[in-house]
């Protein structure tokens, strides 16, 4: 799986030690079509999509589930596993089968006890990918829930 990881900008000029330990602590992970989590869900593990793409859902209490974006090869979802929720704050489904690693939450918080600094990097490379997708993620839920609403001069004063 190195050469793998090795092609993946999160894990992109780590050293040979680093991938090896990191590498042992992913697993591969086939996402057949459909959820792969729900919301609410126990928050287990942290994602990352190697081939295909997977929605990220959210279900306000009082509406509709909503898109609010999908994840690419690349990128990763789950990060609620991270973060010290014991639950997932959003869903996540496959449209198609995908091919993703995965890590548990536990095992990343061991791995950064133990091995700060490649630890460190990883959390810093992992944020600043989530970073971006909570904004958008953001903006769209916006725009979701704007096309319900007229937008005169008073509502933007509002806001």
């Amino acid at each position: 799986m190195v050469s793998t990881m090795n092609n993946i900008p999160l894990f992109s000029s780590l050293g040979p030690e680093a991938l090896d330990l990191i590498e042992s602590l992913f697993e591969p992970c086939l996402c057949h079509e459909g959820m792969i989590f729900e919301q609410g869900d126990p928050a287990i593990y942290l994602y990352l999509v190697i081939e295909g793409s997977v929605d990220i859902l959210f279900k306000p209490y009082d509406g509709s589930e909503l898109i609010v974006t999908s994840v690419k090869s690349g990128e990763i979802f789950g990060w609620s596993a991270i973060t010290g929720n014991t639950n997932y704050t959003s869903g996540a489904r496959c449209v198609e089968q995908c091919q993703a690693i995965r890590i548990k939450g536990s095992a990343l918080r061991e791995l950064c006890i133990q091995h700060p600094d490649t630890g460190s990097v990883l959390l810093d490379r992992l944020a600043e990918s989530v970073s971006g997708r909570w904004h958008d993620a953001r903006l769209k839920v916006r725009d979701i829930l704007s096309q319900g609403v007229i937008i005169t001069p008073e509502n933007l004063e509002k806001s």
